[in-house]
């Protein structure tokens, strides 16, 4: 078997090659029992503890619409300009896979709820329009559980565990469109339509989006066209992808994989693909270069879903503000630029900062550690902002201590750091850690002293009226002191020292 061809540049990939995306967004609702049955949809229960006939497809049971997955998915559809289907009917998905235990999956076909939308996005200062081609509803499947390899994953996996917690549990599945023209910021047009989705769901309060928890995740599609075709070329399909990180950092992947394929002569295979978050690649998974035959036909045991045009309506009314409005009189309320405001949508902070203002911050302060020192621990353990495992309120605890003068900002990186590791809130740690500023006046005295010894020739510059040179000397008070010094204070002593030295020389 011949090696396969290596991955190309992405900005040679994007000299040759125009991308063209489809994002199938799977949304877990938030209602307090599953899409048929009244089993309950509490993540984290102990496996196949929250099953009932019904959602087990046993013989002889009959599943009954959910309403509130009905208002939800209508809520979803209008919040995304779609149209609202007068009548719609589901449909059962046939296909066997241990995840399903009916060995079919209740969905809707040719008849979704919500079809024709559009969304725009912002990447960069660039308005993206994103077009919707349905969202509809249906039920999720079970959770395979892989027992024997080093990932978690099906690759290198003994054997796997079955789980039917989830399966019924009410889906909303959002399909794009074709997206065109992105270029080479396909990757990043992704990940914003993505995020886009997440803080629009929030608001509308239909699920609670968590991607580490699977209620949010996104099946990315991406195929290549040389530069001036019009014909889409072959796609793959990158399944369950669980973070904007990933989805961005596995399409990227993706086009130079393609690319790569392509330019040495190759050609795509039409197949899904895993992706792996540790080597930050994918590998394949199902082919479908045949067509599927899922041989939909009508659920014989629901009745078509026709929508009171009435209530729609009233749940059109009904609708929170877009999130670009929202982010719009949130920085004018708050007095950002819109540079600063972009790193804070962009970063996925926005509802961490509201939060952390909410608990008592400013908001540049709450800006400032959730786009920097939070962000930079996301980052390094490969994670969403939202997983990082400090709330807006620990945050805002931070700030207080600072304004209050118990930390002072080189502190409070230490704090941070404690308070990640999980060694208690940020009070706790600033006592059992002694990481208060110190305010013992001959404590802070003896060590300026000891500087000013150490560093005469330094000393002596600023004597001769160089102050700049004050900071060789407040660094050293500040290493001495372990950074609990106050900097103005520490700076006020030395010049004081000196000043007296020289009057009474």
């Amino acid at each position: 078997m011949s090696p396969a061809p290596a991955l190309l540049d992405f900005d040679r990939a994007m000299a040759l090659f125009d991308p063209a995306l489809g994002l199938e967004v799977h949304v877990e609702l938030n209602t307090r029992s599953k899409m048929f049955c009244g089993c309950s949809t509490e993540f984290g229960a102990e496996p196949n503890s929250q099953t009932c006939p019904v959602c087990l497809g046993l013989p002889g049971s009959l599943p009954v619409l959910n309403r509130r997955a009905v208002e939800s998915a209508i809520r979803i559809g209008l919040a995304l300009n779609c149209s609202i289907a007068s009548q719609c009917r589901f449909a059962r998905k046939n296909y066997f896979y241990p995840d399903m235990p009916k060995d079919f999956q209740t969905s809707q076909y040719d008849e979704p709820i919500c079809h024709d939308g559009r969304v725009t996005v912002e990447v960069e200062g660039r308005q993206i329009v994103i077009e919707i081609e349905r969202a509809h509803m249906e039920e999720d499947a079970g959770k395979l559980v892989h027992v024997g390899g080093s990932t978690g994953r099906i690759q290198g996996a003994d054997h796997s565990l079955l789980d039917y917690n989830r399966a019924g549990v009410p889906l909303v599945e959002i399909v794009t469109k074709p997206i065109l023209g992105a270029g080479a910021q396909a990757p990043q047009v992704a990940r914003a339509y993505v995020a886009y989705l997440r803080d629009l769901l929030r608001a509308l309060g239909v699920s609670d989006v968590r991607m580490e928890q699977g209620s949010l995740r996104c099946d990315a599609n991406v195929s290549l066209m040389p530069r001036g075709a019009t014909e889409l070329g072959t796609r793959t399909e990158t399944k369950n992808v669980n973070s904007l990180r990933s989805i961005e950092r596995a399409l990227r992947y993706e086009i130079r994989r393609q690319a790569g394929l392509l330019v040495a002569g190759g050609r795509v295979k039409q197949e899904t693909r895993h992706w792996h978050e540790d080597s930050g690649t994918t590998s394949p998974g199902r082919s479908k270069e045949q067509a599927e035959d899922y041989r939909y036909f009508p659920e014989p045991d629901l009745a078509p879903v026709a929508p009171d045009p009435e209530w729609v309506e009233r749940l059109r009314l009904e609708l929170p503000e877009a999130p670009p409005q929202r982010a719009a009189w949130l920085r004018a309320e708050w007095g950002f630029t819109e540079a600063e405001m972009r790193d804070v949508t962009g970063g996925g902070a926005l509802d961490l900062v509201v939060r952390t203002v909410a608990a008592g911050a400013a908001p540049a302060a709450a800006r400032k550690w959730w786009t920097t020192e939070l962000a930079r621990w996301a980052n390094s353990a490969g994670v969403e902002l939202e997983a990082v495992p400090m709330t807006a309120e620990q945050v805002a605890e931070v700030q207080a201590l600072i304004d209050q003068g118990v930390i002072n900002d080189r502190l409070a990186r230490r704090v941070f750091e404690a308070v990640l590791a999980g060694q208690g809130d940020p009070a706790a740690v600033v006592r059992d850690l002694g990481l208060a500023v110190l305010s013992d006046g001959s404590a802070l005295r003896q060590a300026v002293q000891r500087a000013i010894a150490d560093q005469p020739e330094v000393a002596q510059r600023i004597r001769q009226g160089k102050v700049q040179a004050v900071g060789a000397l407040i660094g050293q008070v500040m290493r001495d002191l372990r950074g609990r010094g106050d900097a103005a204070a520490i700076r006020q002593l030395i010049l004081d020292e000196l000043t007296s030295g020289q009057e009474a020389g």
